[in-house]
């Protein structure tokens, strides 16, 4: 490497130029996907500081385990059993653990002096913490696996590494003592200028290089053990029964659900249309209350060449995903088609229509196919996170990561049956869709685009969840249940959607029932032509998000109607437009871009930031949301500059908090020889996963 690095410009502001063309294709350069006139909101209602650190929270939010914490306790509104306490063997145990480990109904205190904003380049916490990396990119997890070299990477090495862009995590306990456990990793994207020494461009790539990239996509699960009794994890020593890669080069699924077999997902190589190649472009997930991990697949249209020889019918639902179909080489192609052809949809038109689905995979079972459900949508998942209802359904919440799109889920056919592992993992194949459309209670004059709030004092409102498809039968005129599961996003836009600003991830509280979804942001609102302001989405040119918190009518979450506010409005405390649930705003940390959101096991709310806006590096925050300290958002972490904060995840005994260091120093003008950032390990930047612990013993956050 070379000795001397140029200066390269500080991320300062909002996403990079990079970080806008690996990870979602420049949207933001293409016509908004969603052109529909359904209604709006806006149209319904016309009518203390260390160096040592931690990192960010993934792709669908971080959920709570057991690891020995009291099996059998409940969330307060809902019978919400989830993450396992697993058995030493492959499977868990029969009796399952709860979600939140033992959900108390009453927040613990958060009692750590927040962290400052800064631009450094490490991780940061508060006083009183430790942190480490727990694993990073191309650390070895499969046997025969080389030592990375960045100079001599090749398809086959990266096959047997951990991959690139780690997003949504989960750790799953493994035994009973609390010692080792399960770490399953998203593989977003690459950036092909950080992994490759002498990058060019893009069209330069060698076929071996493209084959690179795709090993070092998709998902890792690998062995953990406690270092001694201390809230600190690392992959374990001589043991790799569980580790496992699901990859694009090689990895086969099965899909389940009424779209398996369709003529939509048939192809030249699978010609059943059941068994897809690979997971794409996974952004968060979630853990189910059988043990299992779900991944959205999210940007998946920006690997595909070809669209406009693909043939005419299927041009417009393709445009509607933002696969480009006016030119045969949008901008940004990765041109993967060189190294697999069903890349090319002018010759496999198909193949787009197998990704963006929810996987499932059960990291227990190493030989276990992972499958993609079709009962839960196809659109640009950021994850799906899952709660047991009273009846024993399980609901499923999910988010369209798109500008104007739309908030969803699923209702199973089937109930949960606690301890009957076998009948659970069924629970997803078959169910009820739904897509939410939602009111404000305040006139529309009193939303004027400033933020500032209704004469009632908050932003609010109704919404019901509009049924699109239930088993075979569709409930969107002139769509079969195949065509609205394939097209979800096409059948929200026929039954009217309410069009949000980036839904991401969606998770349940333990404690409450409620649920809260990250609404990022969304510089086109009011701009131009674009949609309005509404009461859910009240900021013209919305460049720092907030958080939407839904409670389901009489905490039925099977129902389909519910009451929603918003208790976070994202920015500067010192913004008028912004709002912390009336929380004194001179003591609430600047936040902006909330993506991911996660609870710890007594209902605090745990926000995890991408594209900050403010001239901050990404973060971590937390802040309860009930009680008097409702809205007292406090910063926790910040990551290296041009990272984001993914896949928060914390244990159920709260002595640990995971997260995903996403892509430090993606900013533009970076190389491999002339980093932007050196995190880790003081050479070049690495995606990392990183452990957060308090070296007293002590819970997290407290």
């Amino acid at each position: 490497m070379s000795g001397h690095r140029r200066p390269l410009p500080v991320l300062s502001h909002g996403r990079d130029q990079m970080t806008c063309l690996y990870r979602c294709g420049n949207a933001c350069d293409h016509p908004v996907p969603n052109p529909t006139d359904n209604p709006y909101l806006g149209d319904l209602l016309s009518d203390g500081l260390t160096r040592r650190g931690l990192v960010r929270a993934g792709a669908a939010g971080a959920l709570v385990l057991g690891f020995g914490a009291a099996a059998g306790a409940t969330p307060a509104a809902a019978a919400a059993p989830a993450a396992p306490v697993a058995s030493a063997g492959k499977a868990p145990a029969a009796g399952e653990a709860p979600v939140a480990g033992a959900a108390s109904g009453r927040a613990a205190a958060l009692g750590f002096k927040p962290i400052p904003p800064n631009e450094l380049d490490t991780v940061i916490v508060p006083n009183g913490y430790d942190h480490a990396v727990v694993i990073r990119w191309g650390d070895p997890i499969l046997p025969g696996a080389p030592a990375f070299d960045v100079h001599r990477q090749s398809a086959e090495a990266q096959l047997r590494q951990f991959g690139f862009n780690n997003d949504f995590l989960a750790v799953l306990p493994l035994g009973h003592d609390g010692r080792r456990a399960l770490l399953v990793s998203n593989h977003e994207y690459t950036n092909e200028e950080l992994m490759f020494p002498g990058f060019t461009t893009l069209e330069a790539m060698t076929v071996e290089q493209v084959r690179v990239a795709m090993a070092a996509h998709g998902m890792s699960v690998v062995e953990l053990e406690r270092a001694g009794h201390t809230g600190q994890w690392r992959p374990a020593r001589g043991r790799h029964a569980y580790n496992r890669r699901f990859t694009m080069l090689e990895t086969p699924f099965r899909f389940t659900g009424p779209a398996a077999g369709s003529a939509l997902l048939r192809t030249a190589a699978d010609p059943a249309g059941t068994t897809p190649i690979g997971t794409l472009n996974n952004c968060s997930g979630g853990v189910t209350p059988w043990g299992t991990v779900l991944s959205g697949e999210e940007n998946f249209n920006q690997y595909f060449v070809g669209g406009d020889q693909a043939p005419a019918e299927l041009k417009p639902s393709l445009a509607r995903y933002g696969i480009t179909t006016t030119a045969r080489y949008p901008g940004g192609s990765r041109r993967w088609e060189r190294a697999q052809e069903r890349f090319d949809l002018a010759k496999h038109p198909n193949e787009a229509h197998r990704f963006g689905w929810i996987v499932e995979v059960d990291p227990y079972e190493p030989g276990s196919r992972p499958r993609k459900h079709t009962a839960m949508g196809r659109f640009k998942h950021e994850g799906a996170n899952v709660i047991v209802a009273k009846s024993g359904h399980v609901v499923a919440y999910m988010g369209d990561d798109e500008r104007f799109d739309y908030l969803y889920k699923f209702v199973s056919k089937k109930r949960y049956r606690p301890g009957d592992r076998r009948h659970n993992l069924t629970l997803l194949e078959s169910g009820t869709l739904y897509v939410a459309k939602v009111t404000g209670d305040s006139p529309a004059a009193e939303i004027d685009g400033t933020g500032k709030l209704p004469s009632d004092g908050a932003f609010d409102g109704t919404g019901r969840w509009i049924k699109l498809v239930s088993g075979d039968r569709s409930y969107v005129p002139g769509m079969s249940a195949v065509d609205a599961l394939t097209y979800a996003r096409l059948a929200g836009d026929a039954v009217g959607a309410t069009k949000l600003d980036r839904p991401e991830d969606v998770q349940p509280s333990p404690v409450t029932g409620k649920i809260y979804a990250a609404l990022t942001n969304n510089s086109n609102r009011a701009v131009g032509t674009n949609p309005g302001v509404d009461e859910a989405n009240p900021r013209r040119a919305n460049r720092h998000g907030q958080i939407l918190e839904i409670t389901e009518d009489g905490g039925d979450h099977t129902g389909e109607s519910f009451t929603w506010s918003l208790p976070i409005v994202c920015g500067d405390p010192a913004d008028s437009s912004t709002y912390f649930g009336g929380y004194d705003k001179s003591a609430v940390s600047p936040i902006s871009c909330p993506d991911n959101v996660a609870f710890d096991r007594t209902g605090n709310l745990w926000i995890a930031t991408d594209g900050n806006a403010l001239g901050s590096n990404d973060g971590l925050f937390a802040t309860a949301i009930e009680g008097p300290e409702r809205g007292h958002l406090k910063q926790f972490l910040t990551v290296p500059p041009g990272a984001e904060t993914c896949g928060p995840f914390i244990t159920g005994d709260e002595r640990s908090v995971f997260v995903a260091v996403q892509h430090p120093g993606e900013i533009t003008g970076a190389t491999v020889e002339n980093p932007a950032s050196t995190w880790p390990d003081g050479d070049f930047a690495k995606p990392a996963v990183v452990v957060t612990w308090r070296p007293d013993g002590g819970v997290i956050g407290t």
